[in-house]
């Protein structure tokens, strides 16, 4: 295949946002890359057709589970991390890794608002570029399952700022 060019595209994966970030900075003078959260998200890119899907582990029984919930959240609306859940009372919703990071942020800091900057940093791991529709799409399922649980703490978007959790 000499004379043909080929574009190359490195494909990282990693599970946490503070793992995204730094694979991000490590990738940073690469021409082309893409960070995704695991393995499904990557095969789910590149089309492989019948790649096993990987089944969820179990969830893990912690005396204290990894809740997160900043104070001036109401009470009983909480994202467990270990399960990757959003709860609401006596409710609970499974969350895809972007949303479960997206509401982390909103959720452990209610009422303050992200900038789309911070928070593609924080969530994606890359600096906000282009529309954000990537971001209105976690959004809407967010708000979605946050309706499904009949949760009164509401996401709010601040015209051409980001986003807050507006727990009122």
């Amino acid at each position: 295949m000499s004379g043909i060019p080929t574009a190359s595209l490195i494909i990282g994966i990693a599970s946490s946002p503070d793992e995204r970030k730094r694979l991000a900075q490590l990738l940073a003078g690469t021409a082309a890359f893409l960070i995704v959260s695991s393995v499904d998200q990557a095969r789910e890119f590149l089309g492989v057709p019948g790649a096993p899907r990987a089944t969820a582990a179990p969830p893990v029984e912690a005396a204290i589970p990894a809740a997160v919930a900043g104070a001036g959240t109401p009470p009983g609306l909480s994202v467990d991390s270990d399960r990757r859940m959003l709860r609401w009372l006596d409710r609970e919703i499974e969350l895809t890794p972007l949303e479960h990071d997206f509401l982390r942020c909103l959720v452990g800091t209610p009422g303050q608002v992200w900038t789309y900057e911070e928070l593609h940093l924080t969530v994606w791991g890359n600096r906000h570029l282009g529309r954000g529709s990537d971001m209105h799409s976690v959004v809407r399922r967010v708000r979605r399952k946050l309706a499904r649980l009949d949760a009164t703490p509401t996401i709010h978007a601040v015209r051409g700022v980001g986003f807050r959790l507006a727990t009122a």
